[in-house]
């Protein structure tokens, strides 16, 4: 059949897999913009409560679509016509509308280090049940009408695994047995499931979350023991992955399932599977897919792909170096080229029984190496730097391409070095200082974290020594018009690289980045203490405040001093804090084992005082020291929640007389009550178990269910992270000049973190009188 690739798809009906993807997307765009006559059905599965014609109905609401949209007459005109929606994923493949012509597979696991099962499940087993409910649709249409249907496959230049030299368009030579491999890889995830409820295995667990968490409480710990089995059980499921892959010679889990889907592929187009009759099928391999050199628009990309995130952290300088030869070539393809290679190919289907090849690469005939690359992107960014905040541009590093040993010993040895840094700052004493080397040190990690994912995932790529011939894909190219030509253009060795590096791409991936920064330059820098509103209406909502570190800059041994050296002379003063000092180091490791222990060996030494007397010493002696210690930032903050309706509890360790001072801004305080015996004399002991870790979490919830107040809707504040569980309780919690640990957990979560400071002025005395 002749004709133009319009003419020749005139009138047929193409599923579609994988539109809500990169690569479907432009698919579908260029065949509703330029195959006027193409009939599309697209399997999109529902999101959460979103239906799949939901999901499409606001794909096409994006401005690519917008002159399709308007040419048709409005979205539902269109999607009525031209875009039918199959409900379902590859996970469970429905049926399959009537009348098809063709399938384009554009769906899988795009990841490159999935779960070996995840993996197995998308890329082989996706693909095997599509094809299976493609022979329902085709044995009865080759039945009624004898129209055949043309499989085309969307798959990975990469299946070519760890070869090197040329790679030629043909199947994947390897002796893999397919069914064993599958029955493998499924089976992975109850093996290594099993596996991870083993004693040696969830002890280790265990004692490493007791050691960080135990202060908070052990079933605190015991949430964070399961959090590391489920994440050791995802781990060992990508390194299983990887490691059977590489030992069958591909470079990760990713290319070796694709190349299994292409022998399933090449299975069923011979004659396998029900029937044995031959079938058509076409495989289209791109490299690494980037952003568009034409179409829809210049510069067009979804989300971040293969090299982006690389880009961007060159551009802010924190890419030192790249374990690739500067004369390595990697194998770019602009997304527009891929879609229209697919296209042509759905034009000229295979004969039943054949499979056919295409490679949609540059590297053959128009190799980019890492040093043009490298190049092209310094001299863009030296262009139109990313700033530093008030530091202005951002330094670029010079790449000197020394090799993969010496970036991963360069790597491993800053990983090492962190590691030491995290140890001695976790065992700093808290302080402002410590905070902020935490911070910066936490900002440390998480960029070698990206270093060591990028370096683990991109080695072998960044090393692969790999041209794939795309001589079938340019036969296929020429054998067009010159119409066609234009029209649906993918040959690769028009692209300038250094203009399509430098005029295209890296500003289309920049952009997004540099309206962010622009924005957060507009407003202004927020201040330590700068918090989210408490809202207008507080019905059924509490705000739950800790005291010492929080609301003041005070802890339970220097409030103790407060009381007691009130009725000491001079000399006695001394003695007492000389004894006080002598049980600090035992104190330290108390309040590091428990925090209950620490508490109750503190509360020991109010033994013989008089109640009525302390109560006395607060209300005429420290009152005034202990409220120009309160934060005003703290003050405010709980103003703001009363004023807001919200019920505002103070829950301390502290002895309940050094909170009389803060009644009025509480209307309920929970505090630690001193055991007296029948004459009022403290007995050294507490009347009931202090209120610390879980058990304030646990007394907040009864105190919640009792007064009807909203945990979810409610507020949190505190400094420790013996107290996560009354963060954790809340919906909006806020860490308070947290000591490291709560500081570690508040940014993973993405907790306000605020600095509620003293009063400037405020003295920081162990006895207020003699700082009066």
């Amino acid at each position: 059949m002749s004709g133009s690739v319009a003419d020749r798809l005139a009138g047929q009906h193409v599923l579609l897999t994988g539109v809500t993807g990169f690569v479907g997307e432009a698919l579908l765009h260029l065949l509703l913009s330029e195959v006027p006559g193409v009939r599309t059905s697209v399997l999109v599965r529902p999101k959460g409560s979103i239906t799949g014609s939901e999901r499409i109905a606001k794909l096409l609401e994006k401005p690519v679509f917008a002159g399709v949209v308007e040419a048709a007459g409005g979205a539902e005109r269109l999607m009525a016509d031209r875009v039918a929606v199959v409900e379902g994923d590859l996970a469970d493949v429905p049926a399959l509308p009537a009348g098809l012509d063709a399938v384009v597979h554009c769906a899988g696991d795009v990841s490159f280090d999935p779960p070996v099962d995840e993996g197995f499940t998308t890329n082989v087993v996706g693909a095997r049940d599509l094809l299976d409910r493609i022979d329902e649709v085709r044995t009865r249409q080759l039945a009624e009408s004898g129209r055949d249907i043309h499989y085309v496959h969307v798959s990975t230049a990469y299946v070519a695994g760890r070869r090197r030299g040329h790679i030629f368009e043909g199947p994947v030579d390897h002796e893999v047995d397919l069914d064993a491999e599958l029955a493998w890889g499924l089976g992975q995830r109850r093996l290594v499931e099993a596996r991870s409820r083993d004693v040696d295995i969830l002890g280790k667990e265990r004692k490493k979350a007791e050691k960080e968490h135990g202060r908070a409480g052990l079933l605190t710990a015991a949430r964070a023991t399961e959090a590391a089995r489920k994440q050791w059980v995802k781990d060992e499921l990508v390194r299983i992955g990887t490691e059977r892959a590489r030992s069958l010679g591909w470079t990760d889990c990713y290319t070796f399932t694709k190349a299994l889907g292409e022998r399933v592929v090449e299975r069923w187009a011979l004659g396998g599977g029900p029937g044995g009759q031959p079938r058509r099928a076409s495989i289209v391999r791109p490299s690494i897919i980037e952003s568009a050199l034409e179409r829809p628009h210049v510069g067009w990309i979804e989300g971040f792909k293969m090299a982006e995130p690389l880009i961007l952290a060159y551009g802010r300088g924190e890419l030192p170096e790249f374990p690739a030869a500067g004369d390595t070539t990697i194998d770019i393809v602009p997304v527009d080229h891929v879609v229209s290679a697919i296209v042509a190919v759905l034009a000229h289907p295979a004969e039943p029984g054949e499979v056919r090849y295409f490679h949609v690469s540059s590297g053959d005939r128009n190799p980019l190496t890492f040093r043009v690359l490298y190049d092209s992107v310094r001299a863009y960014f030296d262009e139109h730097p990313f700033t530093a905040g008030d530091r202005g541009a951002a330094r670029l590093p010079d790449w000197r391409f020394p090799g993969a040993r010496s970036v991963e010993r360069l790597l491993s040895t800053s990983e090492k070095a962190w590691k030491v840094a995290d140890y001695v700052i976790g065992h700093a004493p808290r302080s402002d200082r410590t905070r902020d080397l935490a911070r910066k040190l936490h900002q440390q990690g998480r960029r070698l974290e990206f270093l060591r994912r990028y370096l683990d995932l991109y080695m072998e790529y960044a090393t692969a020594e790999l041209r794939f011939s795309d001589k079938q894909t340019l036969a296929l190219f020429e054998s067009l018009s010159p119409e066609d030509r234009e029209t649906f253009a993918f040959d690769t060795s028009v692209v300038d690289w250094r203009h399509y590096l430098m005029e295209v791409h890296c500003p289309a991936v920049t952009a997004p980045v540099r309206r962010l920064d622009e924005l957060r330059a507009l407003r202004k820098k927020p201040a330590p203490n700068a918090l989210r509103g408490v809202g207008s209406s507080g019905d059924g909502v509490a705000a739950f405040f800790d005291m010492d570190g929080t609301l003041l800059s005070s802890n339970v041994i220097e409030t103790y001093l407060w009381v007691r050296l009130r009725e000491l002379d001079s000399g006695e003063r001394l003695a007492e804090l000389g004894r006080i000092a002598a049980k600090v180091p035992n104190l330290v490791q108390a309040e590091r084992r428990s925090r209950s222990e620490f508490l109750r060996g503190i509360y020991r030494e109010y033994e013989g005082a008089r109640l009525a007397d302390l109560d006395a010493v607060v209300d005429e002696h420290l009152t005034s020291h202990v409220l120009s210690r309160l934060s005003p930032d703290a003050v405010r903050r709980i103003r703001a929640h009363r004023a807001a309706g919200h019920h505002t509890v103070l829950i301390t360790g502290a002895i309940r007389p050094l909170t009389r001072p803060l009644t009025p801004l509480f209307d309920h305080i929970e505090a630690a009550d001193l055991a007296v015996d029948s004459r009022g004399v403290c007995t050294g002991f507490l009347a009931s178990s202090p209120l610390v870790g879980e058990s304030r979490a646990a007394w907040m919830q009864s105190y919640a269910t009792d007064n009807g107040f909203d945990m979810k809707a409610s507020y949190g504040y505190a400094d420790s992270h013996s107290d996560l569980p009354l963060l954790e309780a809340v919906g909006n919690p806020v860490a308070v000049r947290p000591d490291v640990p709560l500081y570690r957990h508040a940014r993973r979560s993405h907790w306000d973190v605020v600095d509620w400071a003293s009063p400037t002025g405020s003295v920081r005395a162990l006895d207020p009188a003699s700082a009066r």
